[in-house]
């Protein structure tokens, strides 16, 4: 892929690994992602195969079993999966995730129950935050979670999940106290292979399906008071805070595809004749891919941008919330520009143009859809105004 993979900025360790990563991506994700569309199905003995280049440990503490990588490593495998792929980089992504939020926040016990096995590869994990009626509106959720003797008893619906279809534990979010909206929402790991868990199908949708998408029912489940992760009060944030770590990740997967859909259309311009001479040599041709060429090193600054406030520890929700929306709206203009500078060839199942348009409109809704970013923006502008 055609990402930058060992920027002075990166340690030796977070080079090589990124390294692997673009490696992993060409020679085993970007072959078999157009077989996974066509099955309808997460590409899951690849998951398997990434675990060991340590590919869901890259943020998990070392002393732990992981890499102990900065927030920026991540987001830059990100980049290079996607690439390949954005649904199976998504699937990556969530599990490596989860491994790494129970590493750090969940009780010994419980993180010694499940880290071992999401870093290996041999489970995967999910967040379990939408319903059928709360996206976005996070406070909104209405599963609930009841005191009962030793632990929560919770109840309700989740949807829009990714890696549902085949998740093993998730970290999940439900209401205590009716009518608090956020300030009543506490997390839970949940087991989804214990009793009181239906699994829907996974969704059908118009592609990249290796995401996993799908939802899950509870209905007197049982947890543990060792397994609420985040009580009420600390949970809301804790879950706004990690949104502001998918939406820069989500924003780099926008550039992996279309710095590889840029990297493909350069290389069939030089190839392909037309009117006696490579389309690289017609102005207008060229033209489109310095445009696409342009907007997108401006976006990749900005991933970076966020990123590095991320490693610092410092509020990235604003450039989190810019860096998504314009990478998103990049990605979806620039694909269409050059799936058109491919001409027919670009509707071949071999190059990757129709995957990553289905995955650019997917970016638009995960992690906070494209009217919320905006309202998000519009916030961060008014509490300037008002300071000034």
């Amino acid at each position: 892929m055609n990402a930058p993979t060992s920027p002075s900025h990166f340690s030796a360790d977070a080079a090589a690994l990124i390294e692997r990563a673009s490696r992993f991506a060409r020679e085993t994700v970007a072959p078999h992602a157009a077989l996974w569309e066509r099955e309808r199905r997460i590409g899951r003995e690849a998951i398997s195969a990434a675990a060991p280049l340590g590919l869901c440990a890259i943020e998990v503490p070392r002393e732990q079993g992981g890499l102990g990588q900065p927030f920026s490593v991540k987001a830059r495998i990100t980049e290079v999966m996607a690439a390949a792929d954005f649904g199976f980089a998504f699937s990556l992504v969530n599990t490596q995730n989860v491994a790494t939020k129970l590493a750090k926040e969940a009780r010994p016990e419980v993180a010694a129950r499940y880290v071992p096995d999401l870093i290996a590869g041999k489970i995967m994990g999910c967040t379990a935050l939408s319903e059928p009626q709360a996206g976005s509106d996070f406070s909104a959720i209405t599963t609930m979670a009841t005191r009962v003797a030793g632990g929560w008893r919770i109840d309700g619906r989740k949807a829009w999940i990714t890696n549902a279809a085949l998740a093993d534990v998730a970290v999940l979010y439900a209401q205590t106290e009716p009518g608090s909206a956020g300030k009543g929402i506490a997390g839970f790991v949940i087991d989804l292979r214990r009793s009181g868990v239906q699994r829907e199908p996974a969704f059908a949708l118009a592609g990249q399906h290796a995401i996993g998408t799908g939802g899950f029912t509870l209905e007197g489940y049982v947890a543990t008071d060792e397994e609420m992760l985040q009580p009420p009060g600390r949970a809301f944030k804790a879950a706004l805070g990690s949104i502001n770590g998918a939406r820069t990740y989500v924003a780099a997967m926008c550039c992996g595809m279309v710095g590889e859909a840029l990297r493909i259309a350069a290389e069939y311009g030089e190839q392909r004749q037309a009117f006696g001479v490579p389309l690289a040599a017609h102005e207008g041709w060229r033209w489109r891919l310095a445009e696409a060429s342009s907007e997108l090193a401006a976006c990749r600054l900005m991933v970076a941008q966020s990123a590095a406030c991320i490693d610092a520890g410092e509020d990235a929700q604003l450039i989190a919330a810019q860096a998504k929306l314009l990478a998103t709206r990049m990605a979806e203009r620039q694909l269409v520009q050059l799936a058109q500078a491919m001409g027919a060839a670009g509707l071949r199942e071999a190059y990757p143009f129709g995957r990553h348009l289905v995955g650019a409109r997917i970016a638009n809704f995960v992690d906070g859809s494209t009217e919320m970013l905006l309202e998000r923006i519009a916030a961060g502008l008014r509490r300037t105004a008002a300071s000034a």
